[in-house]
């Protein structure tokens, strides 16, 4: 299986709509992503409001035949309240995605308290039923917490056929992510690591002249998104990196990457960690844009949207008067909730991957661009 995989969750959009996915966009993708030989598609419940399933039914299920592809689903366990509605949110899965079975199927997000909502609700037997049934070909589950706990849970369930981790070089070294810890934990149960996040929401695509000219200063060809990609697929434990994919651009680009990728050497690890050194000091709020607060905010506020343009404004000179981010806010408030209108729940905060403190960074967001 080649290393590039197809993540469902920024797929090009109508007018902006999170929840209206561009599908005659995506079937062009797709097209180009098979065509090249790729095989691995990732969607999940959440993914854009719950219509990414749906979209892949009808962009890749009903077009092509079931043995051309690869395809990861996750049991919400957030959404779960008890053991009996496993069943169900499966069965809907299958439904949405109109298929048979899962090559791969993931507990989605076990970290933190989900851990034991997967423990008590007896996930993982479940998951194992299934496979005997036919119904899953591998299981494994994403996993957004330290390597502490990721050695508990291979520990316990050494049924697991993979794990899936945030890995890139941004977060190789962080305590709140520690890529490489995990990396490393999963290696040493022999559990082959799929790759989310490898770019970082965008980070990785868009930083700070200064750390993009040390990347270009070894190789001027490659693209700044490209060696966060080449990072991911240089670890031999590493089976599949997600990128998601949001335009026809970025799949032909990435492909030309996968297919002349060529393990990192030590330039190449010196120059990403030199990268991500100048990148830490001036990306303020380390939001990834999964947009899993989205589902539980009562405001509808754009919180990713308006991370990511506070990101890019407080890199801007402060001479300027006017910036592109500030129309942008003014834009998206329009659709969304503003920032000040967040009343505190903490909702978001419960969802976040990241462990983002959501509603301080909220007051910040809305002293700057209101």
């Amino acid at each position: 299986m080649k290393k590039l995989g197809f993540g469902l969750m920024r797929l090009p959009l109508i007018d902006g709509n999170f929840s209206q996915i561009d599908k005659k966009q995506l079937c062009e993708m797709i097209d180009v992503f098979m065509e090249n030989g790729f095989q691995y598609f990732d969607t999940a419940w959440f993914y854009h409001n719950g219509q990414s399933e749906a979209a892949v039914k009808e962009c890749l299920v009903d077009r092509y035949p079931r043995s051309a592809f690869l395809l990861a689903d996750k049991m919400p366990i957030s959404l779960i309240n008890g053991e009996n509605e496993l069943e169900d949110y499966f069965n809907k899965q299958l439904e949405r995605c109109g298929v048979d079975y899962f090559d791969y199927y993931l507990v989605h997000n076990i970290g933190g308290i989900r851990r034991k909502k997967a423990e008590d609700f007896h996930v993982f037997e479940f998951i194992s039923q299934k496979k005997k049934a036919g119904l899953v070909k591998k299981m494994g589950f994403s996993f957004h917490d330290n390597a502490e706990m990721l050695d508990e849970i291979l520990t316990t369930h050494p049924e697991i056929d993979f794990v899936q981790i945030q890995l890139n070089y941004l977060d190789w070294e962080t305590d709140a992510i520690q890529s490489r810890k995990c990396y490393e934990t999963a290696e040493k149960h022999n559990k082959p690591v799929i790759v989310m996040e490898p770019i970082k929401g965008g980070t990785l695509s868009y930083m700070p002249k200064q750390a993009e000219n040390i990347l270009l200063s070894l190789h001027n060809n490659w693209s700044v998104s490209s060696w966060a990609l080449r990072f991911a697929m240089s670890f031999d434990n590493v089976m599949v990196v997600l990128s998601g994919m949001s335009s026809l651009e970025q799949i032909k680009e990435n492909i030309i990457t996968a297919e002349s990728q060529e393990p990192f050497g030590k330039e190449e690890f010196s120059c990403v960690q030199k990268a991500a050194d100048i990148i830490k000091e001036t990306a303020v709020i380390p939001c990834t844009g999964c947009a899993y607060c989205i589902q539980k905010c009562p405001k509808n506020i754009a919180i990713p949207k308006f991370f990511s343009l506070y990101n890019v404004d407080v890199i801007e000179p402060e001479t300027k008067t006017w910036t592109a981010q500030s129309l942008l806010y003014a834009h998206y408030s329009e659709q969304y909730g503003k920032a000040s209108a967040c009343i505190g729940c903490g909702q978001c905060e419960k969802m976040c991957p990241q462990n983002i403190p959501i509603r301080n960074w909220l007051k910040e967001v809305a002293a700057r661009f209101e």
